[in-house]
Parts: structure tokens; sequence; C-alpha cells
């Protein structure tokens, strides 16, 4: 028999019958078909656009049809009396508007089609009245582990924030060597660092390029860096161990050694590290604390190591010029050896010193019994009256400083501990101007010891 009248025949008889066609838009179909698949994939979702850790859509999906929509329904997850509007959509959605265009061009084919899948179950759902009529069952919950607050934190958005307050703020540290982007041809004054640079740049490569134009790209090349595992380099951030990141063994390391000949050897980005710019930060001082204080966070974040609220740092520090000197420390207090200063403001209102402070920094005491400091707000709704309209800079203003001697070594294992929970070592009152940079520092002569 010719094959084609077969053809003929088999076409007409799904004509006659078109509910072989037809395709089954039944709940349990659609959560099988296309929901169920997106839970039973290894690979993440699309969540990991916007969100390092802590949230991912499978944590939404249950093993049933049934429990699921009962128990996003009962979360407000999803709108019954309009389908297309419910939260869950509107969270998937939320990559869409992702600032990060390479980020959004990368996850769109995966973030549409999830969100198609679960519009249309959810449509199948709330089209089946039986299902709609149905009391949410007391157990399980559909949904991540954790709390909102910890899924926030761990929001992208949120790690680039603390990353321009906390790291990309502090970058001049790294100029011309490692700042491209801040090197200026029209300016005389950068015709050295540009020869510099380019000299560095010929003889390493691009990796001296660390900061890019951008506190974005930057924070996304150094991400990128620490997934990459070398025998002869250690990561810029080393997940594992933050405090063996070359993002801050480098600047804290000494010049390389000198050969039999008098030349420098070849720097070490294994330790031990060695730098051919030199020591740009102190392990003490207040640059070193905040990228500490980003590296940190980001590495638990990555980690998944927060897992609840009050785990949270609360990474409430905002650069500021303002610097602190304050001399003739006493002389019993060690060289070298760590200090923080937290600025008081006097209220005029209760006439008494604030017991919140507004500002702090960190610095090492040097041998000549002086130690120095950019400041760092601590926001805090009750600093306002200090803050000037921009929200960072402190007005001038009659101050109190409490200072922290690290008697016990306690930032050793906590390089971002506030040592302020305890009673201070010396407090000494100034009216501070707050100028900007080191030479409108506010100076400080001498301190009232008050514990040994």
């Amino acid at each position: 028999m010719n094959c084609w009248y077969l053809i003929r025949i088999a076409v007409a008889g799904l004509a006659v019958c078109p509910t072989v066609l037809a395709e089954d838009t039944s709940p349990e179909s659609v959560f099988a078909s296309r929901i169920k698949p997106i839970f039973d994939s290894p690979d993440p979702s699309s969540c990991v656009q916007c969100h390092l850790s802590a949230v991912d859509l499978k944590d939404y999906i249950l093993p049933s049809s049934v429990d699921t929509f009962l128990s996003l329904r009962a979360q407000g997850m999803i709108n019954t009396d309009s389908p297309s509007e419910s939260k869950i959509l509107h969270l998937i959605a939320m990559g869409d508007s992702d600032p990060d265009a390479l980020s959004r061009r990368i996850h769109a084919k995966n973030r549409k089609a999830e969100f198609e899948a679960f519009a249309a179950w959810i449509k199948a759902c709330c089209s089946d009245e039986e299902l709609l009529a149905r009391e949410p069952p007391k157990s399980p919950s559909a949904g991540p582990a954790v709390s909102n607050a910890v899924i926030r934190h761990s929001r992208k958005d949120r790690v680039l924030d603390s990353f321009i307050r906390n790291v990309w703020s502090q970058r001049m540290r790294c100029f011309p060597c490692h700042t491209p982007a801040e090197l200026n041809v029209d300016n005389p004054m950068h015709k050295k660092p540009i020869e510099r640079h380019r000299d560095f740049v010929k003889k390493y490569g691009a990796r001296m390029n660390i900061f890019k134009a951008t506190p974005r790209e930057t924070m996304r090349t150094l991400i990128t860096d620490s997934r990459k595992l070398r025998e002869d380099q250690l990561p810029l951030i080393n997940i594992a161990e933050p405090r063996e990141s070359l993002l801050v063994l480098k600047p804290t390391a000494k010049l390389p050694p000198k050969t039999a000949s008098g030349e420098l050897e070849q720097p070490s980005s294994i330790v031990p590290v060695s730098h051919m710019g030199g020591i740009k930060m102190h392990k003490g001082d207040q640059s070193y604390k905040a990228w500490m204080m980003w590296l940190e966070d980001y590495a638990k974040s990555i980690t998944n190591e927060y897992g609840s609220e009050d785990q949270l740092p609360r990474d409430n520090w905002y650069p500021t010029q303002h610097v602190i000197r304050i001399k003739g420390l006493p002389e019993d207090w060690p060289s070298f050896e760590k200090v923080q200063i937290f600025v008081h403001r006097w209220n005029p209102d209760s006439n008494e010193w604030s017991d919140t402070p507004a500002a702090f920094t960190q610095a090492v005491v040097t041998p000549r019994k002086i130690v120095n400091g950019s400041l760092f707000v601590l926001a805090s709704s009750d600093q306002r009256a200090l803050l000037s309209s921009e929200g960072t800079d402190l007005k001038p203003s009659r101050v109190q400083l409490k200072l922290y001697l690290d008697r016990d070594k306690r930032l050793e294992d906590s390089p971002v501990l506030l040592l302020n929970d305890r009673k201070p070592d010396a407090i000494t009152e100034a009216d501070a101007k707050f100028g900007v940079g080191f030479k409108n520092a506010d100076v400080i002569e001498g301190v009232s010891e008050l514990t040994k």
C-alpha cells in the first residue's frame, strides 16, 4: 500500500478525533512537564543572577503540584484573583531590571523559561475550582530555609554597595599601578605614574589592572578570578581563607628580596607574598579593616554560612576623607599595636556625650606615639545631627574620642571586630573641624589614660 495513502488516513483520523491532539492543561500535568524539571535540575536557577546564595527557585517547589500550590498560596506568593500578578512571578521577573546588562543577557533564556513555566502552572491551578477550595496543609512549607533578611543580604546589589564603600573607596592606595582608569593623560602630574603603569603592564601583563573603570566591573573581575585555582598564584579573593586573598596580601607585603647582584627578585604571589609596590597598607589600619570586612562577608555569603539574621554583619561603615591624628599617646603603648578611635558627639539637648559613636577609625601606634586614621561614619538614625546634607561627611562639632588598644590581640582572630564593647583605654576631647585629607586633619595633643 502506498505510504502516502497511509499518512492521509492517519491525518484524517486525527481530524475526526481532535481529543488525541489536545494538550493536558491540568495543574498536575503542567507541573510534571514544566515545574518538576526545574526542581530536578542539578543546575542553579536564575536566582543566581541577583543572589550569591541563600535562595533558589527550587526552594519554592515541593514534590507534588497540590502541596506546592497550597503552600505558595498560603504565603501570598500566588494571587488567585489575578494569577499573572502573583508574587513569585514578580520575583522571577526581577532579573529583567538588573542594572548589570551582561548578567541580564546571560540569564535571559533561563529566566524566560522559568517565568513561562510558573505562569502556565499558576494559571492552570487557579482554573481548578476543587483545588482553590482546598485548605492549605500544615506542613511542609515551600520556600527558602533562611529569613528574608539573609536572602536580601546575599543580593549582588547589596554586595556591590558594600564593595563600593569598603574596597572601591580605598582604591587609590593602589594608584597608579593597579588603577588605569584613574590615570589622566591631560594631567601633567600623571606623566610619571602613566609611565610607571605602562612599564609594569609590559612586564607583568594585564593582571596589573585590578581596578577597572567601574566598581561593578571590578567586583565582577575579582569574583571571576576567585574561581580560578592556580599553583603559582593565590586568588585575589580566597573564599576558603579570606585573609589569604591576594587583594590584601599584596598591599601589606614588602618588596621582594634582592639577588646577589642587587636586583629585586620577581614578586611572589604565593606565600610568602612579596609586592613590587611595597607596603601600601598595614594590617592594622582602616583600609585593611574595610577590605577584610568585604572579603569575609563575601566569602560567608557565597558559601551560605549565614543561617539567621543575627549572624549578619552590621556593615554600616561609610568612608569619609576626614582624618584624626592624636599625638602624645602613653609611652607604654607598644609601637605598631592596633588601636581603634571612636567619635562621640556632644548632645546639647541632653547636655551629655552621645553613647552611640558617630564614626570610628583603626590604625597603629607609631614609634613616636602618634595614631592617624581616616574616619568611617557609622550609619545610625540618631547621628543625623552630626552629618552633612550628603549624609556621609561630618559637621564641625565638639567631640569626645575614645581609644581602645588591642591589648588582647582580639583583632588577630577577627580583623573586622569593633573593640568598643568594653571600657576605653584612653579618652580625649576636641573641637573637630572635620576637614578633607591629611593636610586638614584634626590634630589632638594628648589623651587621658583610663586603664592599664
